[in-house]
């Protein structure tokens, strides 16, 4: 789809309302479906650090796929 890279990489931080291993799995899990992404998840701080050329809407979306409370935190 048009508009979905940005041919730059950038780091994003979000806010993921994960309580659990299993969250933090289903994150891995829906991320690496995506494709594309490198990222790192802080589970006692429900943060997750997203390298990607994708856009803050279609990483928003995709973290929206695990069905937790997501929040986009800004750039790192």
């Amino acid at each position: 789809m048009p508009g979905e890279f940005h041919g730059q990489r950038s780091l994003h931080e979000f806010s993921v309302d994960m309580t659990c291993e299993a969250c933090a799995n289903t994150v891995t899990h829906i991320l690496n479906k995506l494709g594309g992404v490198q990222f790192d998840i802080d589970l006692p701080n429900k943060k997750v650090c997203i390298t990607s050329e994708h856009g803050v809407d279609t990483l928003l979306e995709t973290l929206g796929k695990t069905g937790k409370a997501v929040s986009y935190l800004g750039p790192k």
